[in-house]
């Protein structure tokens, strides 16, 4: 074991695939020998190591990881202690890592809150890369304080990096230390400069289409809702007029049932008044007030 850990950085993942013969153990895979490896490698002097070297070693842990992560017999024990077993700086990025522990969650949907806590504390969101970012941003299997973590670092590193712009493009802009950040280790190239200005340019050009979209969307809610209320506006005309149109035909037929008479030939007059009360008296009927006539 010592002499491989001595050459670890050159081994292959297929290589540190190596099963478990031993019957105490119920894994799949031999972890706790790994596990020796790892440790005896970060335990070497740094005149045996160097720097390309760890950073070598903690990507084929994080693969390892990954692989071994799909074993539902893995303890979470021997997860962590796999994942912590090299120090904070041998990693440059953290992705290798969280894709292990998102598959050790997706594998074990029984850990409890407290346990994935525990895990997500071996992630330093700073070094998560944009893509690893926002996945984390939507994975519900990760606790809430996790995803606001990566959110705050996504925040703090979206204005650091506008800030490096505007100070570049010769735009007064609060320093960084005002928002708590760090100085930039080195200063950016012509290109890197140039690349940064056509990424903003890009990111305008976004909320402007966003913009757009919305005023467009907007416009046809509005053209919508004119639409409904031009209907009701018809339909409560179309009702007014047809009670018109029932109020005018039952007047009409009631004017023509009082002034006129019997349907006959020629032509109706009024009879006198007078003559009409006689009538009344004497017969002791109602009288017409109209009469054929055929003068």
């Amino acid at each position: 074991e010592k002499r491989v850990s001595w050459q670890l950085d050159q081994a292959s993942l297929k290589e540190l695939m190596i099963p478990s013969f031993s019957h105490t153990c119920g894994t799949l895979l031999d972890v706790e020998l790994v596990s020796r490896l790892v440790k005896r490698f970060t335990g070497l002097d740094e005149g045996v190591k160097s720097g390309a070297a760890l950073v070598k070693v903690a990507k084929l842990v994080d693969c390892y990881l990954a692989e071994a992560a799909v074993d539902c017999s893995l303890s979470l024990g021997e997860f962590i202690e796999l994942a912590g077993a090299l120090p904070p700086h041998a990693r440059a990025t953290d992705d290798g890592l969280y894709r292990a522990i998102d598959t050790y969650l997706k594998a074990h949907p029984g850990v409890s809150k407290q346990e994935r806590k525990l895990l997500c504390r071996l992630i330093d969101t700073r070094k998560l890369s944009p893509e690893a970012s926002l996945h984390a941003s939507q994975n519900e299997r990760l606790p809430v304080r996790a995803v606001i973590q990566v959110l705050f670092s996504e925040q703090n590193k979206l204005t650091r990096h506008l800030d490096w712009s505007g100070s570049l493009g010769g735009v007064r802009s609060p320093s960084p230390n005002a928002f708590g950040l760090e100085l930039p280790a080195r200063c950016l190239s012509k290109r890197e400069v140039m690349a940064q200005q056509v990424e903003i340019k890009r990111l305008k050009e976004d909320v402007v289409r966003l913009q757009d979209q919305i005023n467009a969307l907007q416009g046809q809610l509005d053209r919508l809702v004119e639409k409904k209320r031009g209907f009701f506006r018809w339909r409560r005309f179309s009702l007014v007029s047809g009670f018109r149109n029932v109020n005018e035909s039952g007047r009409s037929e009631g004017i023509g049932e009082r002034d006129f008479g019997e349907v006959g030939f020629g032509r109706h007059t009024p009879i006198a008044v007078d003559h009409m009360k006689s009538n009344q008296l004497v017969k002791g009927k109602t009288p017409l007030r109209w009469r054929k006539s055929l003068s």
